[in-house]
């Protein structure tokens, strides 16, 4: 699954359009990322970057949705590896089978559409 990711520009350098760079603040980790697919970006806007690519401008209520989205399936995963929500198996049962994820919470799977 491939996954593009908000991220703050924190600095811009380069002058020509088609090599400019920016370090992005992906949430506390700062990596850098071609900005010559958005050209009109400037330091404090927020884009989406995939592959080291910045591929869109986003406004900061939607980074701030797609960081809460992610946080919540951190939080399902560490579930799932604690085995919480995961009733124990029974003999006979499939006993030894890695146990189905446990069911996403009603704010979880009602994510907006686009």
């Amino acid at each position: 699954m491939c996954l593009a990711i908000p991220g703050k520009i924190e600095s811009i350098t380069g002058d020509d359009p088609l090599s400019r760079m920016g370090r992005i603040n992906f949430g506390g980790i700062v990596k850098e990322a071609s900005l010559a697919y958005v050209p009109e970006v400037k330091v404090g806007d927020y884009v989406i970057v995939h592959v080291g690519f910045a591929l869109s401008r986003v406004d900061e209520a939607e980074a701030n949705q797609v960081f809460e989205y992610l946080r919540e399936m951190e939080e399902l995963c560490d579930l799932q590896d604690s085995g919480a929500g995961v009733p124990p198996a029974s003999a006979g049962s499939g006993a030894g089978v890695s146990p189905a994820i446990p069911a996403l919470s009603p704010s979880a799977a009602s994510l907006p559409a686009r």
